[in-house]
Order: C-alpha cells, then structure tokens, then sequence
C-alpha cells in the first residue's frame, strides 16, 4: 500500500543552497537535498486502486506555473521543536493550488487535512533538541537570501512507511500550463 502526498519538487542548485545550511543542531537528522520538497497535500496509505484513481483525478488541475519564493528559516514544534523548515511565502497561485488539491482528495473522500497549510521545504527533523539549541541555530543560520523558482509542474509522491525524511519517488507529474 503506498502512502501519498502531492507536492513541488525543489530545484537542484536550491536543494544546494539549502543543503549548506545542514549542521551545528545537536538532535538535528538532516534530510537528504534530493528529498527536498514543499508538501501540498498528505493523501496517505492507499491501496493501488484507490493510488489509480487519484493519479487519474489529479490531471483534472488546471493552472499557470507561478514563482515560488524560499525565504528564512523556523522551526516547527513551539516549545518542543520537531523540525527546521525554510519558508516558503504564501503567494495566492500556491494557495488556491493546495486548495484545489485539497477540494479534490475531500471529493475522492478523504478527510479534510487536519492542520492549516504552513508551506515550507522540511530540512530537519529534530530529537531531543532544546529551544535554546533552535534559537541558536535559527540566529546563526537563519538568513540566507530570498531564492526564486518557478513551478511549472506539481508531482504525486510515494514514500515507504518510516520516520520521514525519505526516499521519496515521483510516481506522475501533473504540468502546470493553463
């Protein structure tokens, strides 16, 4: 059964960019620059009929490519950090995008995503790190100048059943070229 998700794939000299922030975070388990991505929307385990019928739905999206700005780094978690993030500015074409995906898997059935749509590219996922240890990290590394890219596609990844992080496969791509 493969567990789903749809997303944006981030370009390799970003993934680059972003790579060279990996390190000095005690708890910190970096994700792999080739798993770089900004999640749309989380599908789940789903049998291969069901994978079918989603893969099938989701050429039914018809939009523009649009830019796509990286911008600073956060942390997620609050109190207890469970990841390093670099953020994503919400611009509308991203928004109506992930909202238009999240119409269509509620209308496969789906349940509604559970947590409001933050995007940002996951760069480590954090154990046992202190706020402290974040706040440090985030002063030091926490800047690095805005990076553009244009999306001109969004893709339905499959990833195994692990602790996240990876690897993820590109099981269809869907062109963006209203």
């Amino acid at each position: 059964m493969p567990r789903l998700f749809t997303g944006l794939e981030i370009p390799a000299e970003i993934g680059q960019t972003l790579s060279n922030l990996r390190g000095g975070l005690p708890g910190a388990r970096w994700i792999d620059p080739e798993n770089y991505h900004v999640t749309l929307r989380f599908i789940g385990d789903i049998d291969g009929v069901a994978a079918n019928e989603i893969a099938s739905l989701l050429f039914r999206v018809n939009r523009k490519p649009f830019d796509v700005a990286l911008q600073g780094l956060s942390s997620f978690g609050g109190k207890k950090p469970r990841a390093v993030v670099a953020s994503i500015v919400p611009s509308r074409p991203l928004i109506e995008l992930q909202a238009e995906l999240e119409r269509l898997m509620q209308r496969f059935g789906l349940d509604p995503e559970g947590r409001k749509f933050t995007p940002h590219v996951t760069l480590a996922r954090l154990r046992d790190a202190s706020n402290q240890d974040v706040a440090d990290y985030l002063s030091v590394r926490g800047y690095f100048p805005t990076r553009v890219f244009t999306a001109q596609r969004f893709v339905l990844f499959s990833s195994r059943a692990s602790t996240g992080g990876g690897p993820y496969v590109v099981e269809d791509s869907y062109a963006l070229s209203a």
